[in-house]
């Protein structure tokens, strides 16, 4: 018994190393994925990647071609503008709960993780505009104590944050998405949980809007 858990342990750190890699880029779409190397670098032996391979294949996100290779699986604007009405309902969701829930420290935080994630656009940093983008998002989240929403998000967001990430720098640049959230933050601060889950899911149905967009007819796959 404990010999099984360990080994799920395992599975559950290769799972999120290679998540990681996959969402950031350094397992690009496309790339061919062997478990022998994997385990290697991972320092673990081949049966926890073994699983946390069919683990993200199961999330879409790695893909076991006809001949038994398994690869990072392309993005695909199709599967992406279908999550982020999910997305958006979702963090609508949390928002509506969480809203009553917040403290002033937590409205702090929202307003410091906002000005974090202005700075960040306004400099062009990718990575840390989404880091505080998730932050802020992640308040909410927490003061929902849904586990429910999380876990579903967790499993969407991925596929958005990887398309962030290899693909829309561009967006950066975006003057009107610097101050997007102080709309969401006041009506945070007046406690009104409608208005504020209403304008959280304006915001990512705007920016699903904006990535379909620039990706073009849906159905299209590409790698990077």
């Amino acid at each position: 018994m404990l010999q099984s858990l360990a080994q799920a342990s395992l599975a559950d750190r290769a799972y999120a190393a290679l998540l990681d890699a996959i969402v950031g880029g350094q397992l690009e779409p496309g790339r061919r994925l062997r478990d022998i190397e994997l385990a290697e670098q991972l320092g673990v032996s081949r049966t926890p990647v073994r699983e946390a391979l069919r683990r993200l294949e199961d999330e879409g996100l790695v893909e076991t071609e006809r001949n038994a290779s398994t690869r990072v699986a392309p993005v695909r604007p199709d599967r992406i503008a279908d999550a982020f009405p999910v997305v958006a309902s979702l963090h609508g969701l949390a928002t509506r709960l969480g809203v009553p829930a917040l403290s002033k420290a937590d409205l702090s935080r929202m307003e410091q993780y906002d000005g974090e994630r202005t700075a960040a656009l306004r400099r062009g940093d990718v990575l840390a505009a989404i880091a505080a983008d998730d932050r802020f998002h992640g308040v909410l989240l927490t003061a929902s104590r849904n586990a429910e929403v999380e876990r579903l998000l967790a499993r969407v967001m991925p596929h958005i944050r990887r398309l962030d990430l290899l693909h829309f720098e561009a967006l950066t640049h975006d003057g009107e998405a610097a101050g997007d959230h102080a709309a969401i933050l006041e009506a945070c601060r007046a406690g009104d949980a409608w208005e504020a889950a209403r304008l959280v899911e304006d915001n990512f149905l705007r920016l699903g809007e904006q990535m379909t967009a620039v990706l073009g007819p849906g159905g299209t796959n590409f790698e990077h």
